[in-house]
């Protein structure tokens, strides 16, 4: 549950956590519950995603110029989960093949995630004051609540967030809608 005193640091490793803990709740899940935890699990995905891209990723290549390779891979990662993540969505939880595709995707995630907890995270907390780091956390959950809340490979920069984003967010949401008012 989201806590307005904690920093961007806090709110992201939580969130990577609630990740991992859907993607076990995945694994036994059945029915409709399972594709209930795999619409959840997609849409947390793409609006965590869309955050640390338009406001995580920048202020890193603000801070050290030198980070610059490590933003550019988790950049990578990103892009291709969101592939992974568009392909699973295409097939549905319920098709033949989807837990493999599901394994690789989770596998991918959560060494992304580590990746940015080791190799992101300490440079935000040796440059900023707690102050920063909550107020980053109030600019990541703004972020968030108008994201995409579907994967859009190639939308993997701030400037690309910015700009296609908004009209995706809107497509997203508008389909999330329809999909809650026909009780799908």
């Amino acid at each position: 549950m989201a806590n307005k005193d904690e920093d961007v640091i806090a709110l992201l490793k939580r969130q990577h956590r609630e990740i991992g803990e859907m993607f076990t709740e995945l694994e036994t899940a059945k029915g409709d519950r399972r594709t209930e935890v795999f619409r959840s699990l997609v849409r947390l995905l793409a609006v965590h995603e869309t955050a640390e891209e338009e406001v995580v990723h920048p202020e890193i290549r603000d801070l050290e110029p030198a980070a610059e390779s490590v933003v550019e891979a988790r950049l990578g990662e990103e892009h291709r989960a969101k592939e992974l993540l568009t392909t699973l969505q295409s097939m549905g939880p319920d098709a033949e093949g989807f837990d493999t595709l599901l394994g690789r995707l989770r596998e991918d995630v959560l060494a992304h995630a580590r990746r940015e907890e080791r190799h992101e995270f300490p440079f935000l907390r040796a440059h900023h004051t707690p102050e920063r780091l909550r107020a980053m956390a109030a600019t990541v959950r703004l972020a968030e609540a108008v994201a995409p809340t579907r994967p859009h490979a190639g939308v993997e920069s701030a400037k690309a967030n910015l700009l296609l984003g908004p009209p995706a967010a809107i497509m997203d949401r508008a389909r999330d809608a329809i999909r809650t008012a026909l009780g799908k």
